[in-house]
């Protein structure tokens, strides 16, 4: 995601890192070239005297701005839908800590006046260890839900949570954040069978793993389905189409002239830039420069959840690079 400060109205207009200048450059140079060589070969030799008028190229060109309306429209409803999916990742994931910090582990032997949401780090070493645990597995899983969606294969990240039996484990796995899921699930029934959790409180900490599987499959959905494809190459073409003809229609406009590689360019800017930015947020998982921060995201989660936990020597938190924030 692109991170800048404030500009004035003017600098922002010549800004071109983040815009869609630097993916559609070469269609827009191409169509100029094809406006530039149109408008001299009619200016030598007289050619394209021909009954073509705007009135096509109007009608087209209104369709066309609705289509790509739509699309872009749909495109962005995705990435924001991401963007609240990963909202509830984050809430959930404070709230399961809190859970596991609160109600969860036993109740004999603890100091007098000790309060688990005070200081964890000053519990009995065995229920440090077993919180320490499990919240480690949720900081896993909100590593391994962002590495699962961009489709990356770094299990090496998960190292510093999972021990190496939990990791090894993880190998075969085709969907490793519900294998963690599971996992952190077979734990709390195992601390419950000890015990160490009231029948009252392991429905509250069900739900929040639920809310997990219910996010993450929210998420898999937008993955696994991308806007038609026969949707995207009939726009991909009409505007292809549009741009490339479009010198054969002004060229002899009264008023125009010389002037029609110019208005070419800024209209093929216009609908080349927004079929760009549909393509661009689609998928609002990806690495694009205009996609969802994942990284940030989970490196918050990954300090605020090891914060709880008493933990001072925290990961820094994720800076933009070049203006542009992972």
């Amino acid at each position: 995601m692109i991170v800048r400060p404030r500009h004035s109205w003017l600098r922002t207009i010549f800004m071109v890192r983040g815009s869609t200048l630097t993916k559609t450059w070469p269609r827009l140079l191409a169509v100029f070239l094809v406006a530039e060589g149109v408008t001299w070969a009619h200016h030598e030799w007289g050619w394209f005297h021909t009954n073509l008028t705007l009135v096509p190229f109007t009608l087209i060109g209104l369709a066309l701005g609705i289509f790509l309306g739509f699309r872009n429209n749909t495109s962005y409803d995705r990435f924001w839908e991401g963007r609240k999916l990963w909202g509830r990742v984050v809430n959930t994931s404070r709230t399961l800590t809190r859970q596991i910090l609160t109600l969860t582990g036993p109740t004999e032997g603890l100091a007098p006046g000790y309060r688990v949401t005070a200081r964890p780090d000053e519990a009995p070493a065995e229920t440090y260890a077993f919180h320490r645990g499990l919240v480690y597995r949720v900081i896993a899983y909100v590593h391994a839900l962002r590495l699962h969606l961009r489709g990356q294969d770094e299990l090496g990240e998960l190292a510093e949570f999972l021990n190496e039996e939990e990791l090894a484990s993880l190998r075969d796995e085709t969907n490793r954040p519900i294998a963690l899921l599971q996992r952190i699930g077979a734990e709390l029934r195992d601390a419950f069978d000890r015990g160490w959790i009231h029948a009252m409180h392991l429905p509250a900490l069900e739900s929040s793993l639920t809310e997990f599987t219910e996010v993450q499959g929210g998420c898999e959905r937008i993955k696994a389905t991308p806007i038609p494809f026969s949707y995207n190459v009939l726009l991909h073409r009409i505007v292809f189409v549009y741009c490339f003809t479009l010198p054969f229609g002004l060229v002899t406009v009264e008023g125009v002239g010389d002037f029609t590689p110019i208005i070419v360019l800024m209209i093929s800017y216009a609908f080349f830039g927004l079929d760009a930015v549909g393509d661009e947020i689609e998928d609002p998982f990806g690495e694009d420069t205009n996609d969802l921060p994942l990284g940030f995201i989970t490196r918050t989660i990954e300090r605020n959840l090891r914060q709880r936990l008493g933990e001072s020597q925290l990961p820094p938190p994720r800076s933009p690079e070049d203006f542009i924030l992972t």
